[in-house]
């Protein structure tokens, strides 16, 4: 059987995962505080029919300059996820905050400590600080209900204000950052775990030592290119077809060579 139909068949498998990582950025451009991934691929094993650098003769003096090596496919090696800025919403919200920065902040899920970038916080109805799913920020802060203005600075430092502007109620977030956020496990829900990968947290005062600062008013939106994504999936569409192709013109060849014995 010819090697070509199972190499294009790598390819058209690799082509499916490469849109299918395409099609979830393209799903999520108006999600808050997303960051969009890449497919990566190498490639398979080959195999060797010459080897370069053997001797031609029995003097030793003469050696192939190139070999044949015979390629195998192609294969998925990771799908990997940039965490560059997106683009910033003003929103006018006192509980929308968005990160200028590197920095997440932190959530508890079921007594589990998540991370997000996603800053679209409400009040719950005990008026603590939570995201859209009831998750609390940490560390935990209920407004007072005798607050009239909330404010959250730059170094994260938040406050309930009464009508007279007097603090009744005040506490600091902390940012929390990672040697290498690309190997954050996404949860889902704009939440992100810690994996081996990513190494531990380091947490950090919101505009000390590189950490990110905090905008109130604004929101983090993702930081899928829409223009960029398209000419990837026209790309991965183009590869797929020519990949189809080749599988076409195998099974062409090998008819051809079934029907010699007519």
């Amino acid at each position: 059987m010819m090697r070509s139909l199972w190499t294009a068949a790598t390819g058209m498998v690799a082509q499916q995962l490469n849109i299918d990582v395409i099609s979830h950025n393209l799903a999520n451009v108006n999600t808050t505080g997303f960051k969009k991934s890449r497919a990566e691929f190498e490639d398979l094993m080959y195999q060797n029919t010459k080897i370069a650098g053997v001797t031609t003769g029995e003097g030793g003096d003469q050696r192939l300059p190139v070999g044949i090596q015979v390629g195998m496919g192609v294969r998925p090696t990771a799908v990997h996820k940039f965490f560059t800025q997106g683009d910033y919403q003003n929103t006018g919200n006192p509980f929308d905050l968005a990160i200028e920065g590197d920095g997440f902040f932190k959530v508890t899920v079921n007594g589990e400590e998540l991370y997000t970038r996603a800053g679209a916080f409400k009040l719950n109805q005990d008026g603590t600080v939570t995201t859209s799913n009831g998750y609390v920020l940490e560390p935990e802060f209920s407004v007072p209900p005798e607050t009239k203005n909330f404010v959250v600075t730059e170094n994260g430092h938040m406050s309930a204000l009464d009508a007279a502007g007097n603090e009744i109620a005040a506490a600091d977030i902390p940012l929390f950052t990672f040697i290498n956020p690309a190997g954050l496990e996404a949860k889902g829900r704009n939440l992100y775990a810690t994996t081996q990968a990513s190494g531990d947290e380091n947490e950090g005062t919101p505009g000390v030592d590189n950490v990110g600062t905090i905008a109130q008013g604004f929101l983090e939106m993702s930081n899928v290119e829409v223009v960029d994504e398209m000419v990837n999936m026209i790309v991965g569409q183009r590869a797929y077809e020519m990949n189809s192709k080749a599988i076409q013109t195998s099974d062409s060849m090998l008819q051809t060579a079934v029907q010699l014995k007519r």
